[in-house]
């Protein structure tokens, strides 16, 4: 098959669609020029993705699994209604507390509830249904996210996974966490109680909708 995306496409893309607030572009430059994980982070043309799903979709509550610092979290907050709900887990305290301090000057901050702990811990005390669930945490534990959401995603709710593409590595899935991801791609294509759709955007964002 012909490669049809050339260097520097994915920029102009970015470009073409609307921004994300200026308190993105404030928490994309602290993550890159403070941490070296930044790589992380969701682009900013995910971000811009992840707003419209939840706009196009009129979600009210949203479950997140892997908060990082809080750039995909402020994404969907813009989207959600002002009584809207998103809850997000994640285990790390340092990002933790930069995402903190960004929800606090956020006008979305209200919407957002954090979890802090191991996610399959804290997903024990998380009560659905929720319209839309989001999964970008440690690989290797995606397949039992991915149960988890299931059970709290809304009948036609949707359930989104990130990098299920990982650099290409689900080609050649040698790896524990690209043999982790790439069963979990096969598992979704054959689950009956779902359809899905997996996009080349970023790194491989999944796209799943619970049929009943």
């Amino acid at each position: 098959m012909l490669d049809v995306r050339p260097i520097g496409i994915e920029d102009y893309a970015e470009r073409c669609s609307k921004p994300l607030s200026a308190l993105h572009d404030k928490l994309w430059v602290e993550t890159y020029s403070k941490l070296h994980s930044h790589k992380m982070m969701v682009g900013a043309l995910e971000g811009q993705f992840l707003k419209m799903l939840a706009s196009i979709t009129g979600a009210r509550r949203i479950l997140e699994i892997g908060m990082y610092t809080g750039y995909s979290t402020l994404a969907w907050a813009e989207a959600l209604p002002k009584d809207g709900r998103i809850v997000t887990c994640d285990i790390n305290p340092e990002t933790s507390e930069i995402a903190k301090r960004y929800f606090a000057e956020s006008p979305h901050g209200h919407k957002i509830e954090i979890k802090l702990g191991p996610a399959l811990e804290s997903l024990k005390t998380v009560w659905g249904p929720f319209d839309i669930c989001f999964i970008d945490a440690d690989k290797e534990n995606y397949g039992a996210y991915y149960d988890q959401c299931f059970e709290l995603t809304r009948p036609r709710g949707m359930i989104v996974l990130d990098n299920m593409l990982l650099g290409g590595k689900v080609l050649d899935p040698s790896e524990p966490h690209a043999a982790a991801v790439d069963a979990l791609n096969k598992r979704i294509r054959n689950d009956p109680r779902v359809e899905n759709v997996l996009l080349p955007v970023r790194d491989g964002i999944m796209l799943v909708r619970k049929n009943s």
